[in-house]
């Protein structure tokens, strides 16, 4: 059962070009170690919530927007394995964030329905 990671970010909505560059850099990274496929979305109609939003999910100050992605892999064991030889990978030391990872919400999701 293919298996997907997921992201949530704030990004400096000056620093648009650099994080996609960043994303396409790590799309290749990702794909080279076993990834089927990587979207990469930037926000455009994000309302704010009441009680919680994407906004406060990632404590987005006024001058960022809202980016956010997914990752496929074929299954778990594979996403496993991926991340952990991504993270020996020199093209992850090369990569600086356009963004504070800090602020950055991720995990892995089990595929349960895909039409």
């Amino acid at each position: 059962m293919q298996y997907v990671d997921l992201f949530l970010a704030a990004v400096p909505t000056a620093n648009k070009a650099a994080y996609s560059k960043h994303a396409e850099a790590m799309a290749v990274v990702f794909k080279d170690h076993g990834a089927l496929s990587v979207v990469d979305v930037w926000g455009d109609d994000i309302p704010e919530g009441e009680t919680n939003s994407f906004h406060t999910a990632v404590m987005r100050k006024d001058d960022e927007t809202i980016a956010s992605g997914w990752v496929v892999w074929p299954d778990k064991a594979t996403r496993d394995k991926g991340m952990e030889s991504m993270m020996s990978d020199a093209r992850m030391q090369e990569e600086d964030m356009p963004f504070d990872g800090k602020r950055l919400i991720f995990g892995g999701f089990e595929k349960i329905i895909d039409l």
